[in-house]
């Protein structure tokens, strides 16, 4: 075998892997999607659920000082 048939077998794997990849993502994402709409057919407001999981995904001291800051910009603007 070549080495043109060797590299184009090699590429052709990565790519089969990164389309099967993409399909498992699509499937997740459908999931998290049936879940944010059951929670919402439940009463509750997927806008602060998501954004409750986004807070959730930051370190705590920057989600500290993103909130501390936010307090400063909502008392300048009279919000607080």
């Amino acid at each position: 075998m070549s080495e043109g048939n060797i590299a184009a077998d090699q590429l052709r794997l990565f790519i089969e892997r990164i389309e099967r990849m993409e399909q498992e993502k699509k499937g997740i994402v459908d999931d998290i999607r049936d879940v944010y709409s059951e929670a919402k057919s439940q009463g509750y407001d997927t806008k602060v659920i998501r954004q409750i999981v986004r807070l959730r995904k930051m370190e705590t001291h920057d989600r500290q000082e993103m909130e501390s800051i936010l307090d400063i910009y909502k008392a300048a603007l009279g919000l607080a």
